[in-house]
């Protein structure tokens, strides 16, 4: 199996979809595999194809036999199936894989082409590099008390398709947000959002969420593609709350994939939260190019809080993994202070990184500007009755001790993506924040996160900051606009501040979206 526009080797899809919506498993667990329309319609176009042609005599001598088999190792990891009846031909069983690891092909006589049809059992992940091994040997009887001995043996190898996770630059399909008791204002900015896209809403309504908003924590949206047939994919995450039932009964369906990761061990930590999960446009780093991008994973690196996180089933050559350290948030989620938009104007990408200094200066300016007795919110979004001064910000050791800490955390992720992702500094833009710490020492956004924003296309919905007001206009909002729409980009301010941000959250952490796959396909690479 070769990489590269001109490489070459079979390709198998991991069979996560389910033919059948009123079956509660997945098509890979599935026995018999059926050609009618009426069940199991399309299953066999999930698969490949493998042919097995032979030539010989009428019948083979007494004591040959031919056999399919493959290794114990690979018996996870791959299935075949053969028709049952090839007179009928409307029913293939399966004969291969999930401990099977062995078959004995009847023989047919002559010249004859006997049609299997494969297909994937396990993406390719850290410990899998996704290539399976499908042998067949004709075996020679020499005597009772000696095993048969193959005399002849062939053998094909299927690389599985990779789960490809899709960053922020590609164009939106499905927004999914849930419907809760307290955010039917938030429900309604956002479907005004979206409908300037071109893409669907679709709401998960209480009898489904239970009451958790948190949608970007619970599934993290991919797809798997072949030459002749591709889909999308949810990955359910370790997480397991009150959503957990939704990826089953309103994504898994026809031509609509389904898989879920566990940690093996240990207990699940907010770090296995797919809002802890991030993908880079396609880059070239010191002349390595990587057309997928590279999946973002957060960690309490350097501090050993915690174990690491539960990988994503991540292709180390489609889409290289990096880890970065989120230690110093409360939510230690990447998204919480970076995103990726397209800069539209060139059809390039920038990195939108929150800073502390740029919160600072623009207080600093508001004061100089006879603003200083501007009042602005505090507690968690403002929720709390208490409002402070510029003056007093500004005049606060402490809080500004804390950002000073906040900011140089933020430098040295930044430091990492620049030489990981051969970033510049023209590539990055810093977006106005402002933390306090917390009883862990943690950092919790002062007013909403504008960096925890949902991209879809040159829209982007940023939490409202509610930030100083100068001339009746928020100095923040205005400072945004001024840094993102110049690029092209459409800035909607989102209030989600009694709905998601007094929780800890903003509108990326309350929403998902479904996009497009890459033009590029995976195999091309050359890696």
């Amino acid at each position: 199996w070769t990489w590269g526009p001109e490489g070459q080797g079979a390709i198998l899809l991991v069979n996560c979809d389910r033919e059948v919506p009123w079956l509660s498993k997945e098509d890979c667990k599935d026995n018999k595999v059926y050609t009618s329309s009426c069940v199991h319609p399309s299953d066999l176009k999930d698969m490949s194809q493998m042919i097995l042609r032979t030539k010989g005599p009428d019948r083979l001598p007494a004591g040959y036999e031919i056999v399919l088999y493959i290794s114990m190792a690979d018996s996870d990891r791959v299935g075949v199936f053969y028709v049952e009846n090839p007179f009928f031909g409307q029913r293939y069983i399966h004969i291969l894989g999930r401990q099977k690891l062995y078959h004995v092909v009847k023989y047919t006589g002559g010249s004859a082409e006997l049609l299997f049809f494969v297909e994937g059992l396990r993406f390719p992940d850290e410990g899998f590099p996704g290539l399976v091994s499908i042998h067949v040997s004709l075996l020679e009887y020499m005597s009772e008390d000696i095993p048969l001995t193959p005399i002849f043996t062939d053998t094909v190898v299927f690389r599985i398709a990779p789960w490809i996770m899709t960053p922020n630059i590609l164009p939106p399909v499905s927004v999914y947000v849930c419907c809760m008791k307290d955010n039917y204002l938030f429900l309604k900015e956002v479907k005004n959002l979206v409908e300037k896209t071109n893409c669907e809403l679709k709401v998960c309504f209480q009898y489904i969420n239970r009451g958790d908003r948190w949608i970007q924590d619970e599934i993290e949206f991919g797809y798997i593609e072949a030459p002749h047939k591709g889909f999308p994919v949810v990955l359910d995450s370790p997480r397991d709350g009150n959503l957990k039932e939704f990826p089953v009964k309103q994504l898994l369906g026809p031509d609509f994939g389904y898989v879920a990761r566990e940690p093996l061990f240990e207990p699940v930590t907010s770090l296995d939260s797919f809002g802890n999960l991030e993908v880079s446009p396609p880059v070239t780093v010191n002349g390595k190019t990587y057309p997928l991008g590279r999946i973002l994973i957060g960690s309490s690196f350097p501090l050993p809080r915690c174990r690491p996180p539960t990988h994503p089933p991540v292709n180390e050559k489609a889409e290289p993994p990096l880890v970065s350290g989120g230690h110093w948030h409360v939510s230690d989620h990447l998204p919480a202070f970076l995103s990726f938009s397209l800069h539209s104007v060139a059809l390039q990408y920038r990195l939108l990184r929150m800073g502390h200094e740029v919160s600072i200066a623009l207080y600093i300016r508001a004061h100089t500007w006879y603003h200083g007795n501007a009042l602005i919110p505090t507690g968690l979004g403002g929720m709390s009755s208490k409002r402070i001064t510029i003056n007093k910000i500004l005049s606060n050791e402490s809080l500004v001790q804390e950002n000073q800490y906040f900011q140089r955390c933020l430098d040295w992720n930044r430091d990492i993506l620049k030489k990981e992702l051969g970033l510049t500094e023209q590539d990055i833009i810093d977006l106005p924040a402002l933390f306090k710490m917390d009883e862990d020492r943690q950092a919790i956004a002062y007013f909403p996160n504008m960096v925890n924003m949902i991209v879809l296309d040159k829209d982007l919905g940023i939490p409202k900051p509610f930030g100083p007001q100068i001339e009746e206009v928020c100095c923040l909002e205005t400072h945004v606009r001024s840094l993102l729409e110049p690029l092209g980009l459409c800035c909607t301010f989102v209030d989600d501040i009694s709905a998601y941000h007094k929780f800890l959250g903003e509108i990326h952490c309350g929403t998902n979206v479904r996009r497009k796959p890459f033009a590029f396909k995976w195999w091309h690479m050359v890696p």
